[in-house]
């Protein structure tokens, strides 16, 4: 669990500033300048994942079961990672209904992915895992609409070109991801 807890503690400081230091992350990016900054956000963000995925296989060899998930769960996973995936495609498809109406759509996206897995996945390591993303995920959604509230963010009102670019988009990465790279990535065929 070594590879693991690191690979999620070096994830999630940097994703976390904006949610407990953001004065500190803005002083940062205008002394340093953000191409600085990108810089070392990617290779911490690399090095951590690279961890995260080293140290989650490390933890099914040798799994700690907390709980047996009925079979169930499996497919509602299936069925709330499409969604995740439709909600990924709309914090980075400009002009869409679901980022005009939900403001951080890709937050909820990480929420229902994280909550899924969790749910239906019921080892120690599965429980860090997802647990630690869901709960990143609740307390920077919740922050994010809080900073834009203050800010006074407006995000339009969408277009229909931009929510079918949407569903396109992310029913297509969906179908990739579950039919091929997930098994890929972990071993586990989803369908």
């Amino acid at each position: 669990m070594t590879f693991l807890i690191s690979g999620l503690i070096l994830f999630f400081i940097p994703h976390s500033l904006r949610i407990f230091a953001d004065d500190w992350r803005t002083q940062f990016i205008e002394q340093k300048g953000e191409k600085t900054w990108k810089g070392i956000y990617s290779i911490v963000s690399l090095i951590a994942l690279g961890l995260i995925v080293y140290g989650f296989g490390l933890s099914r060899t040798d799994p700690v079961v907390l709980w047996y998930p009925p079979l169930w769960t499996r497919h509602v996973t299936s069925l709330l990672a499409y969604f995740a995936f439709l909600l990924f495609a709309a914090g980075n498809i400009p002009g869409n209904h679901l980022k005009a109406r939900l403001g951080h759509p890709m937050f909820l996206g990480v929420k229902i992915w994280a909550l899924g897995h969790f749910m239906s996945n019921g080892r120690l390591g599965d429980a860090l895992l997802f647990g630690c993303f869901l709960l990143w995920a609740i307390v920077g959604y919740s922050a994010a609409r809080k900073r834009d509230r203050r800010a006074g963010v407006d995000y339009g009102q969408g277009s229909a070109k931009g929510t079918m670019m949407v569903f396109i988009g992310g029913s297509v990465v969906y179908a990739i991801f579950a039919l091929y790279l997930h098994r890929l990535i972990t071993g586990i065929q989803p369908f």
